[in-house]
């Protein structure tokens, strides 16, 4: 088979969808020497990476090319908004497409379509995003619930969400792919520049693009009640993440709570620091409000932290029993959550260890070799009989 495959987002500054995508390809490299793979470093008519043509994944394999590219955003806009009449033919004639970024392609006639399902969040708390972010995702999942002949969700969690949000389309044609972390653990990391003044096992760490969801405000609530009590000797609070959106205010609300010697903000970091920061942080913070998955999470235990995590949406399917699960609105609970591992220091080295123990059922091994099943077992199956031979105009 040709499987055409969406790496639109693994550029440098890639974040979740961006490392699923690159993850899995790279995984399934490794144990797909007869399949063909074409890559499209451009993919649908809102993600755009300027520099995509050169800092998207390539791989250096005799079965793997790299395929269709545009030269500008407005050029795949009206590529993919209007497909041409040789669609196919110029996505190099693929049996599969897969796409990795919300969007969904209309217009294939041959080809199956496989598309990753991250989350509906955009439908739960639409107050967390921006009305074009809300647009570009709803349409893409929606189409998807008209055209997606297998829809691999990263969750059991996204699963059920979708299915009763989009009741209709067959529960047959839906599975759960769990993600993995990219990191092991190494002992010979050494703080950079910007780590320099961070102390190991002396710094609680949260790490999210600065958005609504992420529920930073309430982390800084929680952590500011915690100091409270602790007093000025309390380990700083290290926002690692990207600028998002809808976060105006959030500087102003740090000096109100007066936590600016407390609160290090370093921005988006490289994996390298990234790790470092998992693997030397007091415990790492996560209330966020909704997640398909919650992939920080899992690459914090996966590298020995002890972890505070919301009790909301997927998280409890990925943390299990090995952290403690709070609710992410209320302030005091976190900070008493915070409070138990500042004092209990067994407890702390417990969590760790639980960390370790249920991070080893993820693997990016194994999220590849059932991919590669569902792929084989799609190009098997009829096309999927959209429902009324439905359309959305986007």
């Amino acid at each position: 088979m040709k499987i055409g495959f969406d790496i639109s987002q693994t550029g440098a500054a890639k974040a979740g969808c961006g490392w699923f995508a690159d993850s899995l390809i790279r995984h399934l490299a490794k144990l797909d020497s007869e399949n063909e793979y074409v890559l499209y470093p451009t993919f649908g008519d809102s993600c755009w990476d300027a520099d995509g043509p050169e800092s998207t994944l390539a791989i250096a394999q005799p079965n793997f090319c790299r395929g269709l590219s545009h030269r500008s955003h407005a050029e795949s806009q009206q590529f993919w908004r209007n497909p041409p009449a040789d669609l196919e033919a110029q996505l190099g004639a693929p049996d599969i497409i897969h796409a990795n970024n919300f969007f969904c392609p209309t217009g294939l006639v041959k080809a199956r379509l496989v598309y990753t399902l991250y989350d509906l969040c955009f439908l739960e708390h639409p107050e967390t995003t921006s009305e074009a972010n809300r647009l570009v995702c709803f349409n893409g999942v929606f189409q998807a619930g008209l055209r997606a002949d297998l829809i691999i969700a990263i969750s059991q969690y996204s699963r059920n969400h979708f299915l009763q949000t989009f009741p209709h389309y067959p529960a047959d044609r839906i599975a759960v792919v769990h993600p993995a972390s990219r990191f092991a653990r190494q002992g010979n990391l050494a703080p950079s520049g910007k780590l320099a003044r961070l102390q190991p096992d002396r710094f609680w760490l949260t790490v999210g693009t600065l958005e609504p969801r992420k529920n930073h405000r309430c982390l800084l609530q929680a952590y500011a009640r915690l100091k409270a009590q602790a007093g000025p000797t309390l380990f700083p609070l290290v926002l690692a993440g990207g600028q998002g959106w809808l976060m105006d205010g959030f500087a102003e609300l740090i000096k109100e709570l007066g936590l600016e010697q407390d609160v290090i903000g370093l921005g988006y970091v490289d994996d390298t620091e990234l790790q470092w920061l998992y693997q030397n942080c007091y415990a790492f913070l996560f209330p966020s409000l909704f997640e398909g998955f919650g992939m920080p999470v899992l690459e914090a235990m996966t590298l020995g932290a002890a972890v505070i995590v919301s009790d909301r949406s997927s998280l409890p399917e990925i943390v299990g029993a090995a952290g403690l699960l709070v609710d992410p609105l209320q302030e005091e609970v976190l900070a008493g959550a915070m409070h138990s591992l500042l004092t209990g220091t067994a407890k702390r080295n417990t969590l760790r260890q639980q960390a370790l123990t249920q991070a080893r059922e993820f693997s990016w091994q194994t999220a590849a070799r059932q991919v590669h099943d569902l792929y084989r077992q799609v190009g098997q199956l009829p096309s999927y009989a959209r429902p009324g031979g439905s359309t959305f105009a986007t």
